[in-house]
């Protein structure tokens, strides 16, 4: 069996930041990732994906986002520093391994993979928010003619039939495939939540200035604010002059919530109802914490259980979850800091 002082599920931004502070500390650690080679999971969203975060919101602990650092960096060259990361660091991962059962054990945790046993004395589970795409019930009623895809698989409108496409959920992913798509054919937009907008950069700096000022990205979840924003949908970033300019033109149509789709016709909050040819579903995605057969460590709907990334399950920790302290626990360049405190207890 392969022993070791800490085991990382999950090689992404969250793995590796961990990884900075496990190597400072000198332990004995190894990451393991279901992916063939670092960055993966960027490289494989769709094609025109750019963050909305400058580049030097985007620092992980150690080594500076390369390029104009209050531009946006597209998604492959966010997998590209996050290779340059760890080809800078050197930090022990094994590719291609999936992770099957974690089990607590008496000194410590039992992980089988895929490639076999290993053994660690903590364990820290960094495998992200993004696990099982989506899709809401009304999925089964819909014709096989109607071609349908989450975003998670989307990568260009090649994938798509000829004509409009609906796209269905509201944050960032679907508001930018919006107006991507409707440079080429009409776009049906809808948004089952109201969502709030807020402009990439304002008087020559960026919004991220002025929240992290304001205290709206580093506000605690413990906190009357935090509680407060974390329970409101996510804002959009930019987007809603494009959006309105696209709507006035008639190339966007702006409708409420899908509320059933029946053969190739989708009915909408208030009766409205459209014919649909492609749908784009931009609806996220659920805890995937099947494998994790640890008491105590998920709630009843599967999500960890936790106290800022440290869990109820002596030895157990999660990192790079949505509010995991703050808003920015999710982002690239703020998973660093949750990374920082988690090390205090490693």
């Amino acid at each position: 069996m392969n022993n070791y002082d800490v085991i990382v599920i999950g090689a992404g931004q969250a793995g590796l930041a961990i990884a900075y502070y496990l190597q400072q500390k000198r332990r004995r650690f190894l990451l393991l990732d279901k992916n063939s080679g670092i960055g993966d999971s960027w490289r494989e969203r769709y094609d025109s994906l750019v963050l909305f975060t400058p580049r030097r919101y985007c620092d992980l602990p150690g080594l500076p986002f390369s390029g104009e650092r209050d531009g946006l960096p597209t998604k492959d060259e966010a997998a590209n520093y996050l290779e340059d990361y760890v080809n800078n660091f050197q930090f022990p991962i094994q590719h291609e391994t999936e992770v099957i059962l974690v089990m607590k054990a008496d000194t410590g945790f039992t992980v089988h993979t895929n490639h076999g046993l290993y053994h660690a004395e903590k364990l820290v589970v960094a495998t992200g928010p993004f696990h099982t795409p989506y899709l809401p019930p009304i999925v089964t009623d819909i014709a096989d003619g109607v071609r349908q895809i989450h975003t998670s698989h989307f990568k260009n409108e090649q994938q798509l039939k000829d004509g409009p496409v609906l796209i269905v959920g509201g944050g960032n992913s679907g508001a930018q495939l919006a107006v991507e798509l409707a440079a080429s054919r009409p776009v049906t937009f809808s948004m089952g939540q109201s969502r709030s907008f807020l402009p990439l950069s304002f008087l020559g700096k960026t919004i991220f200035d002025y929240m992290r000022a304001t205290g709206l990205l580093t506000a605690p979840i413990t906190s009357w604010l935090g509680k407060r924003l974390s329970k409101k949908p996510d804002p959009i970033f930019g987007y809603r002059a494009q959006l309105r300019r696209l709507v006035q033109d008639g190339q966007i149509r702006m409708v409420q919530k899908t509320v059933k789709i029946t053969g190739s016709t989708a009915t909408f909050a208030g009766g409205h109802q459209e014919p649909i040819t492609n749908i784009i579903w931009a609806t996220g995605f659920r805890p995937g914490y099947e494998w994790l057969d640890i008491p105590l460590a998920l709630d009843e709907k599967g999500a960890p259980l936790h106290k800022r990334g440290v869990s109820h399950v002596s030895g157990l920790f999660f990192l790079g979850l949505p509010w995991q302290y703050n808003r920015q626990s999710a982002l690239l360049g703020g998973v660093g800091y949750d990374a920082a405190y988690l090390a205090t207890h490693l």
